[in-house]
């Protein structure tokens, strides 16, 4: 049940773009506004024709400007989640989503309003009308309501810039949840980078209408083009980890694949899988390992590349156990320690530089 998208336009946003999302993946549309990433869901949903296109899903044909084809929006098993929710303010939860069901009739319908509620964590909360909840409960009926079409593709626009940042955090390791019970693709916009690492497999990179980078979110990452076009200067990796247990003096010993990890108290039990963002300017290298640090996390790496930028950095590719990371530092530092893709170094990086909402399940 793939989706496959090409979208080709010299319109007021021109476009000229193509991606493949697969069965169960999850692509985040990464660039500034007015990018065209919104134009690019558009043109999915059918709520939007472009000049030259064409939208397969599972081998069925949604557009193709080419061959004259196009249905129209309520023939494409389509689940679409905007920016502001677009909740019935007069029905409740319940009923918004039932309003979704097509298939079913009758009692059969409230039932599957009950348990798609209940998959977002709404459980009990199906009588409350939105103006009656918060906006990140508005945002999980807004989910529930998406997948009460049975969806072929999922598509997600900006669904999280509506709430504060505490909300956002706590959505994300709903949705991380909830991924494991879709498998269609699904496609997310947004201009969010640490965002887009958190939640997608793979990213496209969008600007003024044209892919600058695509592939796995590490790999992105780790690409000056990428970067530049987002104005990121400074870029990060996503490290897997284990919670092995908390300890007495406030700090939180994960395991990783290249060793342990301290971090502060961490909300979650022993065993409980994380994924870390590392962001590349914390991360300080040694040829040996250094002794006398306050730095707790020192860890054993290799050097997979070295990619100069426009300035006085340099972002390296770390091989750290079975996974890897990045680190931003000068031409000056890679020259006085002759660093080279293939040596044997050790990472270095401060507890304290891992911010809290760095860390979600995974």
């Amino acid at each position: 049940m793939a989706l496959e998208v090409m979208v080709r336009t010299r319109a007021t946003i021109p476009l000229d773009l193509a991606f493949r999302v697969e069965p169960g993946e999850l692509l985040a549309l990464v660039g500034h506004s007015g990018s065209g990433k919104t134009t690019v869901l558009r043109t999915i949903a059918g709520l939007w024709r472009p000049a030259l296109a064409r939208v397969q899903v599972n081998g069925s044909t949604w557009l193709d400007t080419a061959a004259g084809v196009e249905q129209p929006t309520h023939r494409r098993r389509v689940g679409v989640v905007f920016q502001n929710y677009a909740l019935f303010p007069h029905l409740t939860a319940a009923q918004n989503v039932a309003s979704a069901i097509d298939h079913l009739r009758g009692p059969r319908r409230r039932i599957e309003a009950e348990r798609l509620l209940e998959l977002v964590s709404l459980q009990g909360l199906g009588q409350r009308k939105p103006a009656q909840l918060s906006g990140g409960e508005q945002q999980r009926v807004a989910v529930a309501r998406a997948l009460a079409r049975r969806p072929e593709a999922l598509l997600l626009d900006e669904p999280f810039s509506a709430v504060d940042r505490k909300t956002r955090d706590k959505l994300y390791a709903e949705i991380i949840a909830l991924r494991a019970h879709l498998a269609m693709p699904a496609v997310l916009v947004t201009h969010d980078m640490n965002e887009a690492q958190l939640l997608a497999d793979r990213m496209v990179v969008i600007d003024a209408g044209r892919m600058v980078a695509e592939g796995s979110t590490g790999a992105v990452m780790s690409n000056p083009d990428a970067l530049r076009a987002m104005g990121i200067r400074e870029a990060a990796a996503m490290l897997p980890a284990i919670i092995d247990r908390h300890e007495p003096d406030g700090m939180t010993r994960l395991t990783t694949s290249a060793g342990n990890l301290w971090l502060p108290t961490v909300d979650a039990a022993p065993g409980a899988r994380l994924r870390v963002r590392i962001m590349a300017h914390e991360v300080m290298l040694a040829r040996a390992r250094p002794e006398g640090l306050s730095a707790q996390n020192i860890l054993p790496a290799r050097i997979i590349d070295l990619q100069p930028g426009d300035g006085p950095a340099v972002l390296i590719r770390l091989a750290l156990g079975e996974d890897e990371i990045l680190a931003r530092v000068t031409h000056r530092a890679v020259a006085s320690l002759n660093l080279q893709a293939g040596d044997e170094i050790h990472a270095v990086l401060k507890s304290m530089s891992i911010a809290r909402d760095h860390v979600t399940a995974g």
